[in-house]
């Protein structure tokens, strides 16, 4: 998970970065270890949050990379409903 909050004098620069960009630019931008689960924008902060699916945290950190000059960006590994259970069944059970 990815989230953001944008400069405040960098805010009209980053939308109008973001809003010219087609789905095919946008994944250029990410590379071909990333997919994005989701995104949503929050324009009254000037932040947002983005789900991806990536086994490459390189790859993560070289996107965010690219946004960082606008915004400020925290990236969280997380982990849907079955996952989560699995961790915690191999926990229960001592296993790793």
């Amino acid at each position: 998970m990815v989230t953001w909050r944008l400069h405040a004098d960098k805010r009209q620069a980053a939308l109008a970065a973001f809003a010219q960009m087609t789905a095919a630019d946008d994944k250029r931008d990410m590379g071909d270890k990333i997919k994005l689960i989701g995104r949503w924008h929050d324009f009254s902060r000037g932040g947002g949050v983005a789900v991806y699916e990536c086994d490459d945290a390189k790859a993560i950190a070289h996107w965010v990379l690219n946004w960082s000059s606008f915004m400020d960006l925290e990236t969280t590994p997380v982990l849907d409903d079955a996952e989560a259970r699995e961790v915690g069944k191999n926990r229960m059970a001592g296993t790793a």
